[in-house]
């Protein structure tokens, strides 16, 4: 076991923010430590979290499983695994590690630091599954559902009452046949850019009334994108 002398201040504060103590802090450590930084810092001790993370997502999927599956009882397969997905995909965990400000401990290289993006989300995400299962090797499953329970099991019931768990088209569908009983069509409004690197903008439509417009590098995702904005300009949300 480390002692607590040994523990570098900014891994103590990170045990405060997620709650756990953890005997063996060179765990916590391995977590937020990115591949990229060790090809930096040939002089750091730890592994990259690559492992953690493969272990932790799946520690993730037993315990939300289980989670809904007692949860939902008249729910068939297909909706729980949707809803599952909701839960465990990279927004919604990146979200979570943001507000848990997981951010501010990442060991990365000097170029992954600069990257806010899409990329920032994969690894905040990653890094999430990884302290995961740096706390279940450290102090088993029982902690690790904790740990996973106090930041996911709140966000199930905002995802199945706003019907997140369901695909962009598939909700906008549902929702405009409940409201006004007419199916959704799409056509594309413009494509910009050259063929390696196109945007597509689509539009949504209820009859003849354009709902709204999405953008997004294939039809398809700019289909979901313009899905998702009427939902919001039909303020149906709820």
């Amino acid at each position: 076991m480390t002692e607590a002398h040994e523990i570098p201040e900014s891994l103590i504060r990170l045990e405060k923010l997620i709650g756990v103590t953890f005997n063996e802090s060179k765990h916590l450590l391995t977590a937020i430590t990115h591949r990229s930084y060790l090809n930096e810092h040939r002089e750091a001790k730890q592994e990259h979290n690559e492992r953690y993370e493969f272990l932790g997502d799946a520690v993730l999927e037993l315990v939300i499983t289980d989670f809904l599956f007692h949860k939902y009882p008249e729910k068939p397969e297909g909706d729980l695994t949707a809803v599952r997905a909701a839960l465990v995909n990279t927004l919604s965990l990146a979200e979570v590690a943001t507000n848990m400000n997981i951010n501010e401990f990442l060991l990365l290289s000097k170029g992954e630091e600069r990257d806010t993006g899409r990329a920032r989300q994969y690894i905040l995400a990653n890094t999430f599954e990884s302290i995961i299962g740096a706390i279940y090797l450290d102090q088993g499953y029982d902690a690790a559902k904790e740990f996973i329970g106090s930041h996911l099991f709140d966000k199930t019931d905002t995802i199945v009452a706003k019907r997140l768990w369901q695909d962009g088209k598939s909700r906008f569908q549902e929702l405009a046949q409940e409201h006004t009983n007419i199916t959704p069509s799409y056509e594309t409004l413009s494509q910009t850019g050259p063929d390696h690197d196109r945007v597509f903008t689509v539009g949504v439509f209820l009859g003849g009334e354009k709902i709204a417009e999405g953008k997004g590098r294939s039809k398809q995702e700019a289909e979901q994108a313009a899905a998702d904005a009427g939902v919001s300009v039909k303020g149906w949300e709820y």
